[in-house]
């Protein structure tokens, strides 16, 4: 990893909800304009992780530091997000310039072009003007990637961008993470996938809260270290 710049550095950082410590002092290192994966099981505290980074979980401990020039881009599960709400897959995705100009203000037209754009890089054009309420999942999925990425952000950070959804879907939001990363934006993501873990260029290990393993897909997911982050007793 010393061949690139650093992103994010995490310094013995901890983080709790209430009385229940989620982090236990994480120490590492994300390389710049790469894609990193947050993997591990369930309740090892990678939403945590990510929810840290991007300022929405406070830490109790620990350090943190970014280079990066201003907010990282969120972008939450399509399950988080109330299939209710009365607006089109092109306002969604337009709600990411808000970063640029305050909310309600006139769009400019470079804004429309970058949301053109995002649109399109997603494949979701035909179904811009579609309420978000009426989408499968890896539709709804694909509009808020499309929302993080017309953000502009040199910093994404995605929680189970492809958790539970088609192969069409999933190709799509890879091909457009693999773009944003030939931009020179650094990708941060969630997922428990190893697969897709195993196609990053950077892999942090998560287990109980606490570092396993971090470095390369190669030199992280060996079948050790798996077996200590979900906590698999190993035959000898």
């Amino acid at each position: 990893m010393s061949e690139y710049a650093t992103a994010i550095t995490l310094r013995e950082v901890s983080a709790s909800y209430g009385r229940q410590e989620v982090l236990r002092g994480i120490t590492a290192a994300v390389p710049e304009a790469r894609v990193t994966a947050i993997v591990g099981p369930n309740g090892a505290g990678k939403s945590s992780l990510l929810n840290v980074i991007a300022g929405v979980l406070p830490t109790t401990s620990g350090t943190l530091t970014t280079s990066g020039s201003g907010r990282p881009a969120y972008v939450t599960q399509h399950s988080e997000v109330s299939g209710t709400l009365p607006i089109t897959v092109r306002a969604a995705v337009t709600m990411g310039r808000w970063a640029h100009r305050r909310p309600w203000h006139r769009l400019t037209r470079q804004d429309r072009e970058v949301v053109e754009e995002c649109l399109a890089r997603l494949d979701i054009t035909a179904i811009a003007g579609r309420r978000l309420g009426t989408l499968s999942g890896g539709q709804r999925q694909r509009a808020l990637v499309a929302q993080g990425l017309a953000q502009q952000s040199d910093l994404l950070l995605l929680d189970e961008p492809s958790a539970g959804l088609d192969l069409q879907a999933q190709a799509r939001i890879e091909d457009a993470l693999d773009e944003a990363r030939r931009e020179g934006v650094t990708v941060l993501r969630v997922t428990h996938d190893l697969t897709a873990a195993g196609r990053a260029d950077h892999c942090l290990l998560l287990g109980a809260g606490a570092l396993v393993a971090e470095g390369t897909p190669s030199t992280v997911l060996t079948p050790e270290r798996v077996a200590t982050a979900w906590g698999v007793p190993q035959v000898r």
